[in-house]
């Protein structure tokens, strides 16, 4: 398997499940102004979508969008308990999970990283967001991870855009169990492994 990845973007959470299973794979940045890989590759052939993560499987077929490669990792090993079995109720809580964090919160950062957003409506997508950071928050109350005392992928994607707060200077101390999540996580090996591998420690 290949990861095509930018440091700190979304990409780091199949990053991190992908040092999670302790599986061989390869991994190469993308330059997503130019759209060249690492290696000088156009990624527009790779993903015609022209962001990352893209997922170059063991059978050469290209898996994008992280919710699905997250999915498809995963799967590899059951015994790992990344992802709840499939049809299990579980494993639809994870569907939401991954649905959420990539629509209200992934998406909720958007706007911080565009030069042209006016401030007006960063202002305004700032409420939203910690609305949704507040939630989550109480989700986490009483729980090690989102799913209760498993580390899945949900958890991989989450902390992966938690990350992105101190972009914006956003301050998760104001969240005490966002916060402990966040701190808890970034111990564990594999995403250690995998900060280290993008350079952001």
């Amino acid at each position: 398997m290949k990861l095509f990845y930018k440091p700190g973007a979304c990409s780091l959470a199949p990053h991190i499940v992908l040092e999670e299973l302790g599986v061989g794979y390869e991994a190469e940045t993308v330059d997503l102004k130019t759209k060249v890989t690492e290696s000088g590759v156009d990624f527009l052939t790779i993903n015609p979508k022209g962001y990352v993560p893209a997922l170059q499987m063991d059978n050469g077929e290209v898996l994008t969008e992280c919710q699905a490669i997250l999915e498809y990792l995963g799967d590899r090993n059951p015994s790992q308990n990344l992802i709840p079995a499939a049809g299990s109720t579980a494993r639809y809580q994870i569907h939401a999970w991954l649905n959420f964090v990539a629509s209200e919160l992934h998406k909720g950062f958007s706007p911080f990283f565009k030069p042209s957003t006016p401030q007006e409506w960063k202002d305004a997508c700032l409420v939203i967001l910690e609305q949704r950071l507040s939630y989550v928050d109480a989700e986490l109350a009483g729980k090690d991870y989102l799913m209760g005392d498993t580390f899945t992928v949900a958890d991989a994607y989450l902390f992966t855009i938690l990350g992105w707060a101190r972009y914006i200077q956003l301050d998760l101390a104001k969240w005490d169990n966002l916060a402990a999540y966040q701190a808890r996580l970034a111990q564990r090996p594999a995403v250690v492994a995998a900060m280290k591998a993008e350079g952001l420690i």
